[in-house]
């Protein structure tokens, strides 16, 4: 007997290559998956400008900051948005300022499109053959309560859905179902039981890996996996003449294994 299901990833119309520059833009969720393409090496731009929850402030990225890379990631962690009352305007980051100084709104299915349309739009205008992953966060958001939580993903999932029938080069990765539907255990989360744990984030890596990467890039990372572990050993002796040498050794294959690939692009 199965004792679980498994989430169906469709097929991209494109596949990462190795090394392939890629912005990561939303929920500390992003921060999480753009910081594990860091450690394999890929020329990753994760949140700039700080970490953005919301649809609003993931264009307010995209407008700000200057990148131009073929493949871009938005993480939608919530619909909620908060707007400064002097001006009107929805802000990114309250700076610990007073609660009263903001009014905390929910956006709706069409705004949510609407700012991320206007961010797709934004990047393909610097790219033309851009393409667009959506996901949306795992993370589960206490302070709405549970049900209010389920809501805005709710929300966040149908404005994902609609973008996607909308523009050809948006796609969508089910990292929220993975997590919610293929792994459902608390065990695949930190202590909080909010946030996934770091085997629930490898398996999820795993799965974008299989479903995204091409060839080339998945024989990068079996390359790149021995010379990773050994930069990463913690020896008993690091002022050994034995370690340097391991080190620098380790280090040298290191940019061998970059030069090689990086001139194949």
């Amino acid at each position: 007997m199965d004792f679980r299901t498994i989430v169906n990833i469709p097929t991209p119309d494109f596949q990462i290559a190795p090394l392939e520059p890629i912005l990561f833009v939303g929920s500390c969720f992003a921060d999480k998956i753009g910081r594990r393409f860091e450690d394999e090496r890929f020329p990753v731009t994760v949140n700039p400008f700080g970490v953005m929850y919301n649809p609003a402030s993931i264009l307010h990225t995209v407008q700000r900051c200057d990148a131009a890379p073929r493949i871009a990631f938005f993480t939608l962690g919530t619909n909620h948005v908060y707007r400064l009352k002097e001006t009107g305007e929805i802000v990114d980051n309250c700076q610990k300022r007073p609660q009263n100084l903001f009014q905390e709104e929910e956006l709706t299915i069409d705004q949510c499109v609407g700012y991320l349309s206007q961010a797709a739009e934004e990047l393909r205008r610097r790219c033309p053959d851009v393409r667009i992953v959506l996901t949306v966060s795992p993370i589960r958001y206490a302070k709405y309560g549970f049900h209010g939580s389920q809501l805005s993903k709710a929300t966040l999932l149908l404005a994902a859905n609609q973008l996607t029938k909308e523009k050809s080069f948006v796609s969508y990765f089910p990292a929220y179902e993975i997590v919610l539907d293929e792994l459902r255990d608390y065990r695949f989360y930190q202590p909080d039981m909010l946030h996934p744990s770091d085997q629930a984030v490898e398996y999820i890596w795993q799965q974008f890996v299989e479903a995204y990467f091409s060839p080339r890039a998945k024989q990068f990372l079996q390359e790149w996996k021995p010379i990773k572990e050994a930069l990463g050993h913690r020896p008993f002796h690091p002022e050994s003449d034995t370690y340097r040498q391991f080190i620098e050794k380790a280090r040298q294959q290191e940019q061998d294994l970059l030069a090689r690939y990086q001139s194949k692009q």
